[in-house]
Parts: C-alpha cells; structure tokens; sequence
C-alpha cells in the first residue's frame, strides 16, 4: 500500500494518524438528510458533542448548512448564527473541531473563534476560501470532491470512470493550496461518496479507494448513512431504509474505508465505530 502521512497537523492539535481516527458529525441544521432538527439548538449540539467524545470521537465536525442533494443555499448570518455559539464552546472540549463550511467568511470567522479544521464541499474553489485558509498559520483543512452542486449534483452525476478523475481533482487542489503556502501536513482528502456520483461509482470509489493513496495525503472518508448505502441494502422493488436503520451498513463501510488505506472517518454513530474499529485494531499485531 502507498505510503501515508502519520500525522494532520491542526491550529492546536497534531493528530497522530498511526491509527484510524474518527470524526463525529454535529448537524446544527434543521433539514440534514439524516438527522436535521435533533441538534438545531446551541444547548442540543453541544450535548451532542459532548456524548460524541464520550463514544469515542476523536474530532468534532460542525456544519450549519446542509448539504444534502437538492438542499437549498444558507444566508451567511444564518450560518453564522448556526455555528460560532456551538463552536466557542466545543472548543473548550479539548478535542480537535472542525467546521464544515464553504463560504469564506464563515472560514475566518471560525478560526478567529478556535477552530482547528476547515473542511469544505467545494475543497476551497469559492472565490477568497483558498486565502482564508492560506492566512491561518496551522489549521487543518480538508479538500472534498463534488460534482455539480448541493442543489443539482444527483441530477446528473458525473460521467465515466470516478477514480483517475477523483484523483486528478484532488492532486490539483492540493495543490493549488500549497501554491498558497499550507504545507501537505496540514491537508486531508475526501473522495466526496455521494456528491454528484452515481451508486456504482461511490462504490468503485471505496473498492479501489487505494489508487487515492498515491497523492500521499491521508484520506478522510464519509459513507455515514448515504443513500448508496441504502441503495445496498433494498430489497427488490422496495424502497430503501430510512438513513436511521442504515447505522450496521455505515459501520462496515467505515470499517472496508480504514481497510483500504482511510486515516479518518466522519461518522453520525460514533459508538458503534469506534467499537468496530478496536476490534480491527487487535487483528493488526496478527498480521
């Protein structure tokens, strides 16, 4: 297996990826496609975070706009308004925080209020997110792929072959953001399961998710609930489980992405990871 980093370095934290590292989602959305309106209010959210790090997160993920297929575009005062009481708090948990944002103006309003991690859908293409980023001296980030948009992308997914081109984007961002000083340390990359990508490629993309590894980035890898997920697991001619009962299937595609090389992954149910991952973890010393 290509070699990979063994560590993300962070605004505060330098995390040791010399074992998989999970990332708890922390919703503060109304409308998220699996668990929107259960952590919309500040007091909500940061019982939630505080329950992710007692099962085992290792890194706290918080977004304010939901970026479910054909969600519909956040104000930036209301995202604003979403994220930073959530956030000025978290960050007092000792844990790692990153917030999952497009927009620029939320970027530095978010690392003026300690956040560790940037983490965007777009992997910084919105005019200003590449500068916003390049000013922080140490923050993480995290360059995702999307094709199409939020609103649009499961209208026509891409086209073709989803690995050399999912490497391709990836390499020439990362890229891009080192152009703009941010050393390798501080950026992960994430294939993006589900944004503008059919069934199948999303799996091709975890089945040959090794051929990532060649950019010499560590991956971070969200399967969590997605719909490809419930697509597996219809019967003939029924509908798909709701994303709550796809909770075992999240868990083993989590469990086949660390297989396969992943570094982090971003999780809704983190207790039940965090157990699958220790039992990968004693099979190691076997091998």
């Amino acid at each position: 297996m290509t070699h990979r980093p063994l560590h993300w370095q962070t605004a505060r934290f330098r995390i040791d990826l010399a074992r998989p590292r999970i990332m708890g989602i922390v919703n503060v959305t109304p409308d998220s496609f699996s668990d929107g309106g259960q952590h919309a209010s500040a007091a909500a959210a940061l019982r939630h975070c505080e329950r992710l790090l007692r099962e085992g997160a290792d890194i706290l993920d918080i977004g304010g706009e939901s970026t479910r297929p054909g969600s519909p575009a956040v104000s930036l005062p209301q995202e604003l308004a979403r994220v930073l009481p959530v956030l000025r708090e978290a960050v007092r948990m000792g844990a790692p925080v990153s917030v999952d944002t497009y927009k620029p103006e939320v970027m530095a309003a978010a690392l003026d209020a300690g956040a560790d991690i940037i983490n965007d859908i777009w992997a910084l293409r919105q005019p200003g997110a590449l500068e916003a980023v390049a000013r922080h001296p140490a923050c993480g980030v995290c360059l995702m792929h999307m094709h199409g948009n939020p609103q649009t992308m499961q209208l026509a997914p891409m086209p073709g072959d989803p690995v050399p081109q999912v490497l391709a984007f990836l390499q020439q961002r990362a890229q891009a953001l080192q152009a703009h000083g941010v050393q390798a340390e501080r950026i992960t990359l994430d294939p993006g399961i589900g944004f503008g990508k059919t069934v199948a490629q999303n799996f091709a993309l975890l089945a040959r998710q090794g051929e990532l590894l060649s950019a010499r980035l560590p991956l971070l890898i969200g399967w969590s609930r997605k719909s490809s997920l419930g697509a597996a697991l219809a019967a003939p001619g029924q509908q798909p489980p709701p994303p709550q009962e796809r909770i075992s299937a999240s868990v083993a595609a989590a469990l086949l992405a660390v297989e396969r090389g992943a570094a982090i992954v971003r999780v809704h149910d983190v207790a039940e990871t965090a157990q699958a991952l220790k039992v990968w973890a004693a099979l190691q010393p076997a091998r």
